[in-house]
């Protein structure tokens, strides 16, 4: 098949085309009962192309059509041996994987930074986490990738293991040794799958660390609308081999997905596919340009440190994708928050994403030269008119592995309450709750509060230290279970 082709994309057009009567979903009837206001800024063509299962436009969950031979050609582009478009984002292909590889009371070893999605998957599942923690980097408290060795323990501790779930590359863009990992998940008879929502460019340039899929991974779920031009929401899951039962994926996707699915979403991903096999190397020269010239920039800067490969040096610290710029300016006085906030009030500069020690900026597909020269003219300017006392980041907990009395799915259908965190020593928590930096969750459902937790959460209270997950953001109450 040839990547010249988006046969999606083709039906569609075909389809517009052809005059005729619409008594078919969607009600708004291609943009006549949109909101002026709406359709004033969107443009009428977008409406157009928001069609239903219709003849010749295929079914997302019966592929027999244009839909089928898109997911071809993304499985040919890719180098996978089935792949499938998720309209309900990377999150469903993550809950599809754990709902096919476990069962209830099965063992999944699992990081302990990944996305929330993982703990829905294993609550739907039944299956009971075993968890690694990623190392964390020096001066920018982010995490690493996967460290094969701790996961080689880790299987050889539980044999009984069912699958292997990695982040792949981190928000940060680290990456770790995937094709060690792979060796070591087949060789003990697992399968690994791989969360690499921000790796869907990986493939299309030399330059960038390799992706998961060429590395020996069974699973791959990418968010193609991060870094491969495709909208929001719209994402991919690949298989390669056998140790993941392709039908098993299909059902659980059934399952998870709209049966609505956005043609927009779809087609997005048909014609993203065909821009990054035919284009992409182009494409990413340009965006690697632009990354190097803006971290050879801000290198040279007095006041903050950028995260280059030389910065690396831990397990699973094996690759950085030079496309993503995290910036940190504690040494000016700042944290990450609040150099976010002063970029997007004052400069009108808005990052990606921002923690204690730092900023990720994410130089896309479509970031051009305007874009860097008002990042760096923003950070250059900050470090001379903020300039204060540096910063320290304090040091990540040393805390013991976590004692799981129940599994997730068990924790999420107990009755709960609030009590006093001081009052929570012994109970089992009925929440997640994580600090950043270094996003690691201190706890999680269905866990065990044993005193080192405690302790370390009472003085994460004390400094006021920004955390995610539970209900009261103070720490003042924590939920435990009945």
């Amino acid at each position: 098949m040839t990547q010249q082709r988006a046969p999606l994309w083709e039906a569609l057009v075909k389809h517009l085309t052809a005059p005729g009567a619409q008594f078919h979903i969607p009600g708004h009837r291609s943009g006549e009962a949109i909101p002026p206001e709406f359709l004033q800024l969107a443009g009428p063509g977008m409406f157009r192309m928001d069609l239903t299962e219709i003849p010749g436009l295929d079914d997302l969950h019966n592929p027999q059509g244009a839909i089928a031979e898109a997911m071809e050609l993304a499985a040919g582009a890719y180098g996978a041996d089935k792949s499938f478009f998720l309209v309900n984002g990377t999150s469903c292909g993550l809950m599809a994987l754990i709902l096919a590889c476990c069962g209830p009371g099965d063992k999944i070893i699992v990081p302990r930074n990944a996305h929330r999605s993982v703990v829905s998957g294993l609550i739907l599942s039944g299956a009971i986490p075993v968890y690694y923690q990623p190392a964390v980097l020096d001066d920018f408290a982010c995490l690493a990738g996967p460290d094969v060795l701790q996961i080689k323990k880790l299987l050889s501790e539980n044999r009984d293991v069912k699958a292997v779930l990695a982040v792949n590359p981190t928000y940060y863009g680290v990456a770790g040794d995937i094709a060690s990992l792979s060796a070591v998940c087949h060789g003990a008879g697992v399968p690994l799958l791989v969360d690499e929502a921000h790796g869907a460019h990986l493939r299309f340039h030399p330059e960038l660390p390799p992706d998961a899929l060429s590395c020996g991974a069974d699973a791959v779920v990418q968010s193609t609308h991060k870094t491969g031009g495709s909208l929001t929401q719209s994402s991919m899951l690949h298989l390669k081999g056998k140790r993941v039962d392709h039908g098993r994926v299909a059902e659980a996707l059934r399952m998870l997905q709209s049966t609505s699915p956005s043609y927009l979403l779809m087609v997005s991903l048909d014609v993203a596919r065909r821009q990054l096999a035919l284009k992409g190397r182009e494409l990413l020269d340009k965006s690697l340009r632009l990354a190097g010239w803006c971290r050879d920039k801000l290198s040279k800067m007095q006041g903050l440190r950028v995260l280059n490969r030389e910065r690396l040096g831990a397990a699973g610290a094996a690759f950085l994708d030079p496309t993503r710029l995290t910036i940190s300016l504690l040494p000016s006085g700042l944290t990450g928050y609040r150099t976010a906030e002063l970029l997007h009030h004052r400069y009108h500069v808005h990052v990606e994403m921002a923690d204690a020690a730092g900023v990720v900026a994410v130089i896309s597909l479509g970031t051009n030269v305007e874009d860097c020269r008002r990042l760096i003219w923003a950070i250059e300017e900050l470090v001379v008119t903020e300039a204060g006392d540096p910063l320290h980041l304090p040091e990540p907990p040393r805390l013991p592995p976590p004692v799981v009395a129940l599994a997730p799915r068990e924790a999420w259908q107990k009755p709960g309450k609030d009590v006093s965190l001081e009052n929570s020593l012994g109970m089992i928590c009925g929440e997640t709750v994580a600090v950043y930096p270094p996003g690691i969750p201190v706890i999680c459902p269905g866990e065990v509060i044993e005193q080192p937790v405690l302790d370390y959460l009472l003085e994460v209270r004390q400094q006021g230290l920004h955390v995610q997950g539970p209900g009261d953001g103070k720490l003042r109450k924590l939920r435990v279970l009945v």
